[in-house]
């Protein structure tokens, strides 16, 4: 049986033999494997093929690694290391969500107490995970111009991160989400139990990616179909003022059903990467869309790349980046594990076209971040932070939770009266 020497390709093949020249006459004699000629065995990516990169096209050794005193080399490596510089986010992030979740329990012990615990304020950014109300709160806005006094915040917050996703794809999700920070967590535990986590199959894998979209067309045309009485009904609805308080009861007193659910997602998430943003997240699906629309995209120099795969594999949302000239994938959440294994320099990074300039990869974090903290301190310099409901009123309403006017009935808010 005849066999033949794979061809290079990628810098090193054709046009570009000059970096093969100086590399020498053969750079993958010893990386190749051979191929039948039928076609009977496929060959194996060039795993090695990183080290013939010559010196000059290689990216430099971080310098943080050389620095012997430690807060400069935190400094240092948040400027040089992207997923260091993302973990740091996330965890600040995360450590937010948790003291407003503390601020919000302190406010819920004082609520359900009758006034007898200590008043705690109640947290506005609580409202950040009430996307159903931030969604009907957005279509009001966009009709009439108000930004209602109820839930303030959760419209804010929903188009602060339309805001990043409209200017750095799905960023929020790797970035800023303490759901997707939860998810990755999980998924990296995986790995470190099993080795691995679990791919599901192509054939499977995009029905159940549709889900999502699914779920966001529901809620999407559940909230087109509300005339403007109707949203303002539900706005300044007894139940809607207390949708914070619900939510946290829900969990607190959670029924079985929803425990396993929940269970099962977080089980699913050890072996499947990012299960629940992948296949089910709506709002994932709503900044996916919104990410086509951002003008900066991860870029492939195909004139450079070695095609040694490094960025595919490294790739959380299984996008073949090796094979693509700027990724444009909805399910790309720019991560940036992609580039920071890439081992050429000048080869891939985010850039607003193929012909600008890269952006260096600590501005595009702080960009992130920076976009989502000036368009909440912004509202909140405005005066569209905090609602409108007091004290009083809050401690009435913990006394009469269980009144009808308080339940929501098939989507549905009851019929209510002004003193309501």
């Amino acid at each position: 049986m005849r066999y033949h020497d794979e061809t290079p390709t990628g810098p090193f093949a054709g046009k570009h033999t000059h970096l093969s020249t100086r590399m020498g006459s053969q750079p993958f004699a010893d990386t190749t494997q051979r191929v039948d000629v039928e076609g009977l065995t496929r060959p194996k990516p060039r795993k090695l093929a990183i080290k013939k990169i010559p010196p000059e096209l290689r990216r430099g050794k971080p310098a943080y690694k050389s620095e012997s005193v430690w807060y400069r080399r935190i400094f240092k490596r948040l400027s040089e290391d992207s997923q260091y510089q993302r973990s740091a986010i996330q965890l600040a992030f995360a450590l937010l969500c948790l003291w407003i979740g503390a601020e919000f329990t302190l406010f819920m012990q004082w609520g359900t107490s009758g006034g007898a615990e200590a008043f705690m304020p109640r947290p506005p950014g609580v409202e950040g995970f009430l996307p159903i109300s931030a969604l009907i709160s957005l279509k009001y806005w966009w009709h009439t111009g108000i930004i209602n006094n109820v839930h303030p915040s959760g419209l804010i917050i929903l188009l602060a991160i339309v805001a990043v996703s409209l200017l750095l794809k799905k960023a929020f999700c790797s970035w800023l989400c303490p759901v997707g920070t939860l998810s990755e967590s999980l998924w990296m535990l995986g790995q470190r139990i099993f080795g691995r986590t679990w791919d599901i199959p192509r054939w499977l894998d995009y029905p159940l990616r549709s889900l999502k979209y699914l779920l966001m067309a529901f809620f999407v045309f559940s909230v087109a179909g509300m005339g403007l009485d109707a949203l303002r009904m539900f706005i300044y609805s007894p139940y809607n003022k207390m949708a914070d308080v619900k939510m946290y009861l829900f969990f607190a007193d959670i029924s079985s059903t929803a425990l396993w659910t929940i269970i099962i997602l977080v089980l699913l998430s050890v072996v499947v990467k990012n299960f629940w943003c992948r296949y089910l997240c709506p709002y994932g699906a709503m900044l996916g869309i919104a990410g086509w629309l951002s003008p900066l995209k991860i870029t492939r120099n195909k004139e450079t790349c070695v095609d040694c795969e490094l960025c595919t594999k490294a790739c959380p949302s299984r996008i073949k980046v090796h094979k693509a000239g700027r990724v444009w994938s909805d399910e790309c959440m720019s991560c940036m594990a992609c580039v920071a294994v890439c081992p050429v320099k000048d080869t891939l990074d985010v850039r607003l076209s193929r012909k600008s300039r890269p952006v260096p990869t600590p501005v595009y974090g702080m960009l992130v971040a920076g976009a989502f903290v000036a368009v909440t301190g912004m509202a909140m310099l405005a005066g569209f932070w905090q609602n409108s409901i007091s004290r009083e009123e809050y401690l009435r309403r913990f006394q009469s939770l269980d009144a009808p006017v308080y339940q929501h009935f098939r989507g549905e808010v009851p019929a209510y009266g002004p003193h309501d």
